[in-house]
């Protein structure tokens, strides 16, 4: 699979470092690089794009202009030097956030991402349907990390690192293997956003990571040397989903 892409950004620099990544990366092929969104807007309206490199500070659009414009016509990787934009740039399903200066470890696990959903879409395209359906069933972005906003800042929290979450009365506080975080969110939004499978609700005033858990007795799980309760209302979907991990 051959994932055609273009570089939008106003910063000729900019677009020679995405021009050399892509030109190491197997998968994807740089149709154009330009520094106009209205050059970018047209081709991508055309409908032979698959992945769109945009930038946020541009002069003729907004880069979050351009995805609201657009809509869901390519799969978007934003490079921009702004943190701030990135909740309301998820909120437009983008694949994902890079942070200029952009490692290239960091952009193939991006591009790699976006390869991956669209195998997943391919999949799901040739699969034979039991019944004629109305549309086709599109695949789930790949989420591996969220945003979230503290006290100065917008920050990123990568799903793997969490271990547990508590809630308090106004705010909620994420345990991490190096850090606790904490930020204005109730735990109703924070379960909503976080996998299912991978986190779950075992308490008013926890979340966990399933894959965190060290042992579990009674009602009492151990995470970290944390040792967090098992309340009623949530104890029988978390050992259902524990007997489903038992072998």
């Amino acid at each position: 699979m051959i994932l055609k892409c273009i570089a939008v950004d106003d910063e000729p620099l900019a677009l020679d470092i995405i021009a050399d990544y892509v030109a190491k990366v197997p998968f994807l092929e740089l149709v154009k690089r330009t520094e106009s969104a209205i050059e970018a807007m047209q081709l991508v309206q055309e409908g032979n794009i698959d992945l769109v490199f945009l930038d946020i500070q541009m002069p003729e659009l907004t880069g979050i202009q351009f995805l609201k414009i657009a809509g869901n016509k390519a799969n978007y990787i934003l490079t921009t030097a702004y943190s701030q934009y990135a909740l309301e740039s998820y909120d437009l399903n983008v694949s994902d956030y890079l942070l200029k200066p952009i490692a290239f470890d960091r952009f193939y696990k991006a591009v790699e991402k976006v390869r991956n959903q669209h195998q997943k879409q391919e999949v799901t395209v040739a699969a034979p349907a039991p019944e004629p359906v109305a549309t086709p069933t599109v695949a789930a972005p790949i989420q591996d990390f969220i945003f979230v906003k503290t006290e100065h800042k917008i920050q990123k929290i990568e799903l793997d690192d969490i271990l547990y979450i508590e809630g308090l009365k106004d705010y909620i506080s994420i345990f991490t293997k190096n850090e606790r975080v904490i930020t204005l969110q109730n735990m109703k939004k924070m379960e909503e956003t976080l996998p299912k499978g991978e986190f779950i609700r075992v308490h008013k005033s926890y979340i966990i990571s399933v894959d965190k858990i060290e042992s579990i007795e009674r009602s009492r799980i151990s995470i970290a040397g944390k040792t967090i309760p098992v309340g009623d209302t949530y104890r029988d979907a978390f050992f259902k989903l524990i007997d489903s991990r038992n072998v």
